[in-house]
């Protein structure tokens, strides 16, 4: 329900947080960080910095592969071209109709993506939903 509400504004992420956002992205993945919607932004950039947070795994610092990662976990929605509404849609009847199952497909989708961008493996990993800080990324998701 929180991220539902938080998707309902269109306001851009701060210019701090995306200047902190593009500071761990290469040139592909700042174009495609911002072909994402103003709220996806805001949500990967919370996602991002709750990743990087040192309580979440004492003593292990993500590298700048993983942030980016972490930054464009979301990114294969785009794909889909839905709204809020559509996209709450997806999530309770499924992957029926092409929008609907790119949505739901969203990770390998975006995986993609990323690996034409030029981004490393370990983010075209994270992004798939795979890779050993999957599971940190899950938790920073959790929002």
């Amino acid at each position: 329900m929180r991220r539902w509400a938080t998707s309902l504004s269109d306001a851009p992420p701060r210019s701090v947080d995306e200047v902190w956002a593009e500071s761990h992205l290469n040139p592909g993945e700042t174009a495609l960080w911002r072909s994402m919607s103003n709220a996806d932004r805001r949500h990967s950039v919370v996602v991002a910095r709750r990743f990087v947070e040192p309580g979440v795994e004492p003593g292990v610092e993500p590298s700048r592969a993983e942030v980016a990662g972490a930054l464009l976990h979301d990114v294969g929605k785009v794909a889909s071209n839905l709204g809020t509404w559509g996209r709450v849609s997806a999530t309770l009847i499924g992957g029926r109709g092409r929008r609907f199952r790119a949505y739901r497909d969203h990770e390998s989708i975006g995986a993609e993506m990323c690996r034409a961008a030029g981004s490393h493996e370990t983010t075209v990993e994270l992004v798939a939903g795979r890779g050993t800080s999957v599971d940190r990324l899950r938790r920073a998701d959790n929002v």
